[in-house]
């Protein structure tokens, strides 16, 4: 999955980032993905608007539940308060920002949030591995699990099997294509010239945070953290290290609130990109440009604002129970947005035959594919 998602950042730069920031510009100045889609497609009808506003709105109150879910993990795990109440916090916390700030807050919030992150992967598995006394002591550890606990696939399936699972996982790579908060940032980004630098940036530094993360796991399974019996338990790895680092003195329990902190920064720098892409989704191209409700710049703020409490407030529904899984959560939510818009935008970018029909039927095959396949899955 790792290596899927490395590939993936990499591809969505090279591929996507300049000919979306070009082709925006063409297509009459488009602030939002359904704007381009129907501009590009010249739908005069706006029916591609209403149809992706539907999507990215379903898709990103999946998604958005997730980010609350592991704000309410940390928050509960941290102050042992019951979860529905951590929940709570951790919703406000991040919605409170987003309602007032919008995305000149985001923006500037997330490079604060994003070297918070860095310090956090890097400090933690250095930090574990000498509280368990050493590289050797680690290796010690890990080295009684034998050597299926580092195979990167099940040694007990087929050839083939393993084949399919990897590309299975590695497909995640394949979702960056059709994520509306990640194309969002392509088009609105200052000037082209700076995609190069950007690129360079993303994927160092998805290189780090994927084997940092890794890392993690493996470092905290050896460190036998109580409390991890189930895959929702498990989730809190980072921050059960983080406790564990921070009982050994005044100064390392500084740096481990720190630490807790940047796990908020990851939670919050992800919900509030989804929050606002799906606020401006529903506030503009479906109320104004599909049900042509006239809006001020006022009128349509404010429209936006409540976009945000409402997509907030079904999220919290939807992350109420305390054994939900952000991974879950995450690869259904996901998996919709690179089914819905990965193989349209790619289309729409790079073939000068792709049409409004072809891209209403990408746009409605991808999307109810995913819940049709959940639904199997389920039976």
């Amino acid at each position: 999955t790792a290596s899927g998602l490395i590939l993936g950042t990499w591809a969505n730069w090279v591929l996507t980032a300049k000919r979306l920031r070009t082709y925006t510009e063409i297509a009459d100045n488009s602030l939002t993905i359904p704007d381009y889609l129907s501009n590009r497609f010249k739908d005069k009808k706006n029916i591609l608007r209403f149809i992706c506003a539907i999507f990215i709105m379903i898709f990103f109150i999946i998604y958005t539940s997730s980010g609350f879910v592991a704000a309410g993990k940390l928050f509960n795990t941290i102050f042992n308060i019951p979860y529905t109440t951590a929940l709570l916090i951790g919703t406000f916390v991040v919605v409170f920002y987003t309602f007032l700030g919008g995305f000149g807050a985001v923006a500037l919030t997330d490079f604060v949030q994003g070297t918070m992150m860095f310090f956090t992967v890097l400090y933690v598995p250095v930090a574990a591995t000498f509280a368990l006394g050493g590289p050797a002591p680690t290796w010690h550890a890990l080295s009684k699990e034998g050597a299926d606990f580092f195979s990167l696939l099940p040694p007990s399936t087929s050839g083939m099997a393993n084949l399919i699972l990897f590309l299975s996982c590695a497909g995640w790579g394949l979702g960056y294509f059709g994520m509306p908060h990640i194309l969002l940032r392509f088009m609105a980004i200052e000037d082209e010239n700076k995609l190069t630098l950007s690129r360079r940036i993303a994927s160092v530094w998805v290189v780090i945070s994927m084997f940092v993360a890794i890392l993690i796991g493996i470092i905290g399974y050896s460190a036998s953290v109580p409390m991890l019996s189930t895959s929702s338990q498990s989730e809190t790895i980072i921050i059960q290290l983080s406790g564990l680092l921070g009982q050994n003195g005044f100064l390392l329990s500084i740096i481990a609130g720190i630490v807790l902190a940047g796990i908020l920064a990851s939670t919050m720098s992800t919900a509030d990109s989804q929050l606002l892409t799906a606020a401006s989704g529903i506030s503009q191209n479906l109320l104004q440009d599909f049900l042509k409700i006239k809006m001020d710049t006022k009128t349509s703020m404010r429209a936006a604002r409540l976009t945000v409490i409402g997509i907030a407030l079904v999220a919290v529904v939807l992350a109420w129970n305390p054994d939900s899984s952000v991974f879950t959560i995450v690869s259904f939510a996901w998996a919709g947005f690179g089914a819905s818009f990965g193989p349209v935008m790619l289309f729409a970018l790079f073939w000068k035959r792709s049409n409004r029909q072809g891209v209403l039927a990408g746009l409605a095959a991808g999307g109810l594919m995913i819940f049709i396949w959940k639904f199997c899955q389920d039976l």
